[in-house]
């Protein structure tokens, strides 16, 4: 059974979709149970639910695809290396703000293929907002009914203009602005989970935003072929390409988020 990319794009919107509804039913009862990982960082029973319709969608559509979660035991790179494409899913990303009832968590979804993602879908439930891209086809945002194109903004001066950071309301201002050339103006737009604050970018309400700290690569395939597509980047903080299951470990390197690609970044970011 061979979908076209078209074809997997709408099952993942699918899968994406019906998930991040019963999150979101979840999420207004609130009656969830809460655990914590060997790494100490928090996952709850929506997390392991998203997952299992996630995973049961994708194994009954697509049964020869493999998938790769963050809710389920990692696969050795011996036997991944083989795999020519995958299924990356995140349940929820932004567990933590799920469990502040921010709201701002989201269902993250992507293809990869010959290490590169190729398909991106994230489902942000309690804004009703679909971001969804494949490769070459450009980014999309759903939100009710309405499907719009969207892109980076586009700086009227890139080596002048005002630079908007998206920040997490949990991330020290200090720590990115240490990070960022005092020979620039920024302003900030505080947002929730990782992959909506890419989508901020892909959008234009932001220009950048920077992750220290752990994550997966389950964190960045869906937003880094949404950003691509709507003419931004995500870089490893040392300016690297980031690498898809090309390592033991599936953890990401610190990484930053880039709109308009004529700003010469590599000026503004100190790393």
């Amino acid at each position: 059974m061979h979908h076209s990319i078209a074809e997997l794009l709408e099952i993942a919107k699918e899968a994406a979709c019906i998930a991040g509804q019963e999150v979101l039913e979840i999420y207004d009862k609130g009656v969830f149970e809460e655990y914590a990982k060997d790494d100490e960082s928090p996952v709850t029973s929506a997390d392991y639910r998203a997952n299992d319709i996630i995973m049961s969608i994708l194994q009954k559509q697509t049964p020869d695809i493999p998938v790769m979660s963050e809710e389920t035991p990692q696969v050795p790179l011996e036997e991944r290396s083989k795999w020519t494409r995958y299924w990356l899913i995140d349940p929820i990303d932004g567990t933590q703000e799920f469990i502040a009832r921010s709201g701002d968590f989201a269902v993250n979804i992507a293809l990869i293929e010959n290490n590169e993602p190729v398909i991106g879908v994230i489902y942000w439930p309690t804004g009703e907002t679909l971001y969804f891209a494949s490769k070459d086809e450009g980014a999309y945002k759903r939100c009710n009914v309405e499907t719009k194109k969207i892109a980076v903004r586009e700086f009227k001066v890139p080596s002048e203009d005002v630079i908007m950071i998206a920040i997490s309301r949990r991330q020290s201002r200090e720590k990115v602005f240490n990070k960022m050339s005092d020979k620039r103006v920024y302003q900030t737009l505080p947002a929730g989970s990782c992959s909506l604050k890419a989508c901020f970018i892909a959008e234009g309400k932001a220009d950048v935003f920077m992750r220290l700290g752990v994550t997966g690569e389950w964190d960045t395939g869906a937003s880094q072929c949404i950003v691509n597509e709507a003419g931004g980047r995500i870089v490893a903080a040392t300016f690297d390409e980031l690498s898809y299951n090309q390592r033991d470990s599936v953890e990401n390197p610190d990484f930053v988020v880039l709109g308009d690609q004529r700003v010469h970044w590599e000026s503004v970011i100190r790393y």
